[in-house]
């Protein structure tokens, strides 16, 4: 690949057009198998892949590394070669995250995309296919629910908070015994965390392993909501290293981290 200072920068907003753009047909392409029973493969975690993420994958690659040749790549689909880490920009994506809600035909799947710079997201686009939302964000300029500037809700107590978390954490008591509510699990991470982003949810808890498509369009798009991202001793992520895997995470309001932060430590360690 083009080493990156052979083209132009972009500024974030000019890669944020491009990121819509593409995360809009990624989803209308994903819709096109969502509900016809496309074929699901077993990768070698386990975990499945379908047809459907496959050809959003090859159609985001073309889309956007046709566009910034000179940024590198990054994607849950893509068979990591490593040269990423020559280049100081970078495509992150997940073609479909949740891709089990998408095989059982739930909503809660989406296309997350985000341009990294330097380690943390610059730009990001994440669209919601089933309920036609779509969130965007760039780094310094707040962030947008279908053209709406959204916000955490900044709530500072546990007692009584929304807090969305994966399936196994509702086999635990600590958070219940703090008052807080676990509301119905969201597979697709980016989505659970975008919900704390437009008010919707207070938290979001991730177990770890998560990697960086799974987060960095929904990083951004929290942190410009006014909330963090962090892991459990409140640091910030960075992206676009050789490992691209995560501890355990917790996103919610500044207000709310600290405490929430313990209990959630309680649980996973």
């Amino acid at each position: 690949m083009p080493d990156a200072d052979a083209f132009p920068a972009m500024n974030p907003e000019q890669d944020l057009e491009l990121l819509a753009e593409a995360a809009r047909e990624a989803g209308r392409l994903a819709m096109s198998y969502f509900g016809r029973d496309p074929k699901v493969w077993n990768k070698e975690n386990n975990s499945p892949v379908t047809e459907a993420d496959l050809a959003v994958d090859h159609y985001l690659a073309s889309e956007l590394r046709g566009a910034r040749p000179g940024y590198g790549w990054l994607s849950e689909e893509t068979t990591d070669d490593k040269t990423r880490l020559s280049h100081e920009r970078l495509f992150v994506v997940d073609p479909i995250d949740g891709t089990r809600a998408f095989i059982h035909g739930e909503a809660d799947w989406s296309v997350s995309v985000a341009v990294v710079e330097a380690g943390r997201p610059v730009a990001a686009a994440l669209y919601v296919p089933v309920a036609e939302d779509l969130y965007l964000a760039t780094a310094g300029s707040g962030a947008r629910l279908n053209g709406t500037t959204i916000a955490v809700n900044g709530r500072s107590q546990l007692s009584g908070a929304h807090v969305a978390g994966p399936r196994a954490l509702r086999e635990r008591t600590a958070l219940q015994d703090a008052g807080i509510n676990q509301d119905d699990p969201i597979r697709s991470l980016a989505l659970r965390i975008a919900l704390v982003a437009d008010g919707r949810r207070d938290a979001a808890i991730a177990t770890a392993r998560s990697h960086d498509w799974d987060l960095a369009a929904a990083d951004l798009l929290v942190q410009e909501a006014g909330g963090q991202l962090t892991d459990l001793d409140g640091r910030a992520l960075r992206y676009n290293r050789a490992d691209v895997r995560h501890p355990a995470l917790i996103a919610t309001s500044p207000s709310l981290r600290d405490a929430l932060g313990e209990v959630v430590r309680s649980v996973l360690g």
